[in-house]
């Protein structure tokens, strides 16, 4: 059987030859004692892979009758996902508002969301406004007067929208978060088994996200990067379906050859055009609210916009293009970046509507009247006054992020991130025994804390399977590897360019979904390709179970820590398994 890559490196030099005259030599001379070569597989499959199937023999062993097996098979591909999903969702929104507390950062971005589904812009609260909150559970009158805010608006739209359906208490806030969080996890396992081409993978991916810590006390606390976090991955998830549609409208109009096998030809690759691509627009959607919630979604709407263009390059390299990269410039790259940039930078503006539509004589948003006030004159006068106010706005934002040094006990320095070195307390309590749900026998006094840290065994696996992804695009050339890392690099290496900024480990939620991907495809590895030995997948299996209930054991184990449940101080010294945990 020849291979398929060497009959496409031929391409250029056979294209014209009958099928019979494109075999080997040697297959050629064997025809004329009736040999016929096996099948190859065409250039289709290269394009748009076909989803692994479960074998036959594990249908046999467990006695389902065939027809019954094809049936679950086809399930499985949106059944697997929405258990996995369901089971996330039953653990995030398992006694949501609890703690009935404002906790960290809540008492920014729960108020302010407030504020901007009411009046359009965020504004200044009483410094007791918390506790007032807390005690009419809500309903306390909000203020008019503008209050100065340093992210955009979108994240906040967002837990306001909780707000509005279930009240502004606790878990109204959390509301959102944790619906967004859920769906995150069924994104993850659809995107997984896209990329994998495997429903198993991809539902192991997304089992990985739901037991892990970090992302289930992101998902259960009003903050903007859990929000940052699913538009990226949606994002993510858009332009994977548009490579893969690409691809398949690239593959249907290659020429097929007299056997019905379609081969590279390279004036289809060179010309074909892909049209708008809906998929790509819809990705440039999502980072643009990627970006109106936290302004480092920049960095990712950067770094997904090259991997497009290389996956674009790809796609027409394999279709048989003699200048792939000519023809992504001179036929995808125009639209490429139209469905990107201006959608993004569109988006964004639009997120502002409500500060641009408040009132420009002192009682709108925040600084909207500074072009007819401080900012008169210069030479922009001939832009729109709330453009120039807003730039101005943004300005005084980045000149606050970039300086922003104040020391905070939670501060961490990203070398520290991937091995989770210094999570954040988001609430501690020490109950006496009998109070709070501190057990009457414990003894002495109890803990109660919500701590934002990643499930420890996943995270420090994850060190691993990042070497291995690393591994596979470098060295094998593995695109899927190259997507992961790219996704890993663009939540992760612009924060060692402020090492000096006063920054957390939460933020790395960004770029867990893509971690949990590197882990799922080393776990395939380590249960290794079909082809292997019963013997070898066997204990390959065995191996990646063992060390997934690990994982799951670890998240139960974790569990009070990430819910605020009230332990006994020895039981929360004895989770405390780093100094720096403290």
């Amino acid at each position: 059987m020849t291979s398929t890559a060497s009959s496409m490196d031929s391409t250029d030099t056979r294209q014209g030859q009958a099928p019979h005259e494109q075999r080997p030599a040697w297959q050629q001379r064997l025809r004329r004692f009736g040999y016929e070569a096996g099948p190859t597989s065409d250039v289709r499959e290269r394009l748009v892979p076909s989803y692994t199937r479960p074998s036959g023999r594990l249908w046999a062993v467990l006695g389902v009758p065939p027809t019954l097996a094809d049936r679950v098979t086809r399930w499985s591909a949106w059944g697997g996902p929405l258990l996995v999903t369901l089971l996330a969702g039953v653990l995030r929104f398992w006694n949501l508002g609890s703690p009935k507390a404002v906790i960290f950062d809540e008492t920014y971005y729960a108020k302010d969301a407030w504020g901007l589904v009411h009046r359009g812009f965020e504004v200044n609260w009483d410094k007791k406004a918390n506790d007032l909150i807390l005690a009419t559970n809500g309903h306390v009158p909000i203020p008019t007067d503008a209050s100065y805010v340093v992210h955009p608006p979108v994240g906040k739209y967002v837990i306001g929208l909780g707000e509005l359906l279930f009240g502004f208490d606790p878990f109204g806030w959390r509301f959102m978060t944790a619906l967004l969080g859920t769906a995150s996890v069924l994104m993850l396992c659809r995107i997984g088994r896209r990329l994998f081409r495997s429903t198993f993978l991809g539902c192991l991916a997304g089992a990985l996200m739901a037991v892990d810590g970090l992302h289930f006390v992101m998902s259960r606390t009003a903050l903007l990067d859990g929000v940052l976090m699913f538009f990226v991955l949606a994002a993510f998830g858009c332009l994977l379906i548009d490579r893969d549609r690409a691809r398949a409208r690239l593959a249907a109009a290659l020429p097929a050859d007299a056997d019905g096998r379609v081969r590279p030809d390279a004036h289809t690759a060179d010309t074909t055009r892909l049209g708008l691509r809906p998929w790509r627009w819809a990705a440039g959607l999502m980072l643009g609210l990627a970006i109106g919630t936290k302004w480092n979604g920049l960095y990712v709407l950067a770094a997904f916009c090259v991997m497009a263009v290389l996956w674009d390059a790809g796609s027409r390299k394999v279709a048989g293009a003699r200048h792939p990269y000519a023809a992504v410039l001179r036929l995808d790259t125009g639209l490429a970046f139209l469905a990107t940039v201006p959608v993004a930078l569109v988006t964004y503006l639009a997120s502002w509507t409500g500060w641009i539509l408040s009132p420009t004589d002192g009682t709108g948003g925040y600084l909207r009247n500074w072009a007819a006030t401080d900012g008169k004159g210069g030479n922009w006068t001939f832009l729109p006054d709330w453009l120039r106010s807003l730039w101005h706005y943004e300005h005084q934002v980045y000149e606050f992020h970039v300086g922003l040094s104040s020391p905070h006990t939670y501060q961490s320095n990203p070398w520290s991130w991937i091995v989770a070195g210094r999570p954040v307390s988001y609430f501690y309590e020490s109950p006496a025994p009998g109070k709070d749900g501190c057990p009457v026998d414990a003894g002495e006094k109890c803990a109660r804390e919500v701590l934002a840290i990643g499930t420890p065994l996943l995270w420090w696996v994850a060190c691993f399977a990042l070497l291995y992804v690393l591994w596979r695009w470098l060295f094998r050339r593995d695109w899927r590897a190259g997507a992961i890392a790219c996704g890993i690099a663009a939540g992760y290496l612009p924060w060692f360019l402020y090492q000096e900024r006063t920054i957390f480990y939460f933020y790395a939620v960004v770029f867990l979904p893509f971690l949990c991907l590197a882990v799922a495809m080393l776990l395939g590895a380590v249960i290794g390709p079909p082809r292997s030995t019963d013997t070898r997948r066997v204990a390959g299996a065995t191996g990646a179970g063992v060390l997934v209930l690990l994982i799951a054991w670890n998240f139960v184990y974790f569990w009070p820590i990430y819910t605020g449940t009230a332990i006994p101080i020895d039981d929360w010294r004895a989770r405390m398994w780093l100094d720096t945990w403290v």
